[in-house]
């Protein structure tokens, strides 16, 4: 059961009367704050019930220009993921969502969405539009309350424009696990525009239940979540 740091950073923010700076921790419990774990799938439209898992962080300790928009997107590049454009080869790719990471914020919408690239930094994208494949959405948590600048990720694994993009069976699970595989390798580590990178893994369990209450398309989860501490190794 999830009983660790979190909890204590929570607590300890609870008992501070200062105003918050940015803190050096790896995140805060949305939970804590009046956030949710899930994000709003509503797409911008009337407010949901249901969201997508927010089931990987990564930790606001890593390196601080992976946390940046531009670092975190040549991260993703580096382990097969790639910008993805309002329209691709005439393909709608759907509204943004939102997130309440429990900093004083309230829901924000997502920070960018990214998609498989297939090996092509430039056009990969359009093709998982077309096959489907790895799907994220990024969410920072730099609020007035909480600044810690985790990125909080919804991943999944999804269908071909055919089926709408839907997720494909268990793929929450299956989307996170691809993505750690891919940021945890290390022969050889992961490496975009001369940037070299090396990540940790501690899997969390308690944040998000198991199971399928709230979460989109009704497809359960096993309730872990992915912390990734990404740290830069080299640069040219």
């Amino acid at each position: 059961m999830f009983i660790s740091s979190v909890f204590v950073f929570g607590l300890a923010t609870l008992s501070l009367a200062a105003p918050p700076n940015k803190r050096a921790v790896a995140f805060f419990d949305p939970t804590l704050g009046g956030g949710s774990m899930l994000d709003d799938a509503s797409g911008g439209s009337s407010p949901s019930d249901l969201g997508e898992p927010l089931n990987v962080i990564i930790s606001g300790l890593s390196s601080p220009a992976v946390l940046t928009d531009n670092g975190f997107l040549n991260f993703a590049r580096a382990i097969g993921l790639g910008p993805s454009s309002t329209e691709c080869l005439g393909i709608h790719l759907g509204g943004p969502q939102s997130a309440n990471l429990g900093d004083g914020n309230g829901y924000v919408n997502q920070t960018s969405e990214l998609r498989q690239d297939y090996g092509d930094a430039e056009l990969g994208t359009c093709l998982e539009s077309l096959i489907g494949g790895n799907h994220l959405r990024v969410y920072r948590q730099n609020g007035p309350t909480e600044d810690t600048g985790a990125l909080f990720l919804a991943v999944s694994k999804e269908e071909n424009v055919a089926e709408g993009h839907n997720i494909i069976p268990n793929g929450y699970n299956i989307g996170r696990d691809l993505l750690v595989q891919n940021a945890t390798k290390t022969d050889p580590l992961p490496s975009f525009g001369g940037i070299t990178y090396s990540a940790t893994l501690q899997q969390l369990t308690g944040l998000l239940p198991a199971g399928s209450a709230g979460v989109n398309h009704g497809i359960a989860t096993d309730g872990v979540t992915s912390l990734l501490t990404v740290t830069t190794v080299t640069t040219v």
